[in-house]
């Protein structure tokens, strides 16, 4: 990936994939000017270099009953820990976020849970026997903006 360079052809499609994962092939060729074989080519380029990692379908929490939304910083009792304490979080299907974080907390997590109550037994009975000297939960009353990567027009380099 670090010697792969992005052409203008690769942004916009990037930036339409961005927008609708879900646009036909066809589609982006006729706003690309290019045939569909070659917007195939590019998109399984892209793929294949590490740029594009799949797509997805997003389902709103909500609406199957996962209600409260919370992020979960960890103080690590022990360091040395951290593949076991991955593995442990990979293993509760709540946590749909995990990153190793600088600053105040060792790690930072998202979690879903169907409500307050929920959410206290998933502190008190799964992530406090993982071993963390300390947490601390912030509550999500609502997300306001969910977006995609920008995709900037200057990301390709220009060979004057």
């Amino acid at each position: 990936m670090a010697n792969f360079q992005l052409d203008e052809l690769d942004c916009k499609i990037l930036k339409m994939l961005s927008s609708n994962a879900r646009k036909p092939y066809l589609e982006i060729a006729r706003e690309c000017n290019v045939s569909g074989a070659a917007i195939h080519q590019r998109i399984q380029k892209l793929y294949s270099v590490g740029v594009l990692k799949g797509s997805e379908s997003n389902i709103d929490p909500a609406s199957v009953g996962l209600n409260t939304c919370a992020y979960v910083g960890f103080f690590l009792s022990d360091p040395s820990r951290f593949d076991e304490v991955i593995e442990r979080l990979k293993a509760m299907p709540e946590v749909v976020e995990c990153h190793f974080t600088t600053g105040k907390y060792d790690m930072l997590i998202k979690l879903y849970a169907r409500n307050n109550e929920h959410l206290l037994q998933l502190i008190h009975d799964q992530l406090q026997s993982i071993g963390f000297a300390r947490t601390e939960t912030l509550i999500s009353f609502k997300q306001v903006i969910k977006r995609q990567i920008p995709i900037y027009d200057n990301i390709v380099e220009k060979n004057d």
